[in-house]
């Protein structure tokens, strides 16, 4: 499998805090990758490092073969990024709105016009694709930002708690969606607090925790390592954080 994302020695700290400290991380292709842990533990810090939005203090970031730090714009061109928040240009209507993200990523336009009408039907949007996103309730602008990461076709999708504000049926979509991109062949890096989640669409999982990945491997990995019975991904988690906490 050939890897899309790699982090090595990844570092971050802000003075004497250190919120993500030697990473190291590898990611194939067509891989949904879960990264959990608890509140604080360095899951954010390390997703906007991978996005580009931050830099680090130590380390090396790659995707797809493309070092972060020495070509940042080809770099960011393979990413689609879809934040916890729904940060948009609200006075843009929804498909102005791709229009401008289309041009960012400089999809063909004549590609366009197709692609972000199948986006807008995916996502129920169609009807209101012509309004204003401040008129959007906080699902539809959450849809909206994940139809907009996926417009020009990324290798590697970088999501941030992706769910939040999504009512069952946008949950159902969105896990549906997340499938068939790596079935495809699309890596999937998945930062989440459902354990739940993680445990129904990802291959691997990795722990963080204190800034430290503790832990990675298949749910059935991680309960071997942990020492559980449990079937569930929970047992695990709490296991191995709480032993950390310990040790």
């Amino acid at each position: 499998m050939t890897n899309v994302i790699e982090l090595k020695n990844l570092t971050k700290c802000y003075g004497s805090l250190r919120a993500v400290h030697r990473l190291n991380l590898t990611v194939g292709e067509g891989e949904i990758f879960g990264f959990i842990g608890p509140n604080g533990a360095g899951k954010t810090t390390t997703i906007r490092m991978m996005g580009g939005i931050i830099l680090p203090t130590q380390g090396e970031i790659h995707i797809d073969g493309i070092s972060m730090a020495a070509d940042p714009v080809e770099a960011k061109k393979r990413i689609g990024f879809i934040p916890d928040r729904p940060f948009l240009y609200e006075k843009l209507t929804g498909r102005e709105f791709l229009r401008f993200t289309a041009d960012l990523f400089r999809v063909d336009s004549n590609l366009f016009g197709e692609k972000s009408e199948e986006i807008l039907k995916m996502f129920s949007l169609g009807e209101r694709a012509d309004e204003l996103i401040e008129s959007y309730s906080h699902g539809m602008k959450q849809r909206l930002v994940i139809g907009a990461a996926i417009l020009h076709d990324p290798r590697v999708l970088i999501v941030d708690e992706p769910m939040v504000g999504l009512d069952p049926a946008g949950i159902r979509l969105v896990k549906g969606l997340f499938s068939r991109l790596a079935a495809s062949g699309t890596t999937l890096f998945l930062s989440t607090h459902s354990l739940e989640m993680a445990e129904d669409l990802c291959h691997r999982i990795g722990i963080i925790h204190r800034g430290a990945l503790i832990a990675t491997g298949s749910l059935d990995e991680l309960r071997r390592l942990a020492r559980v019975q449990e079937s569930d991904l929970e047992a695990a988690f709490l296991k191995l954080t709480e032993e950390e906490v310990l040790s």
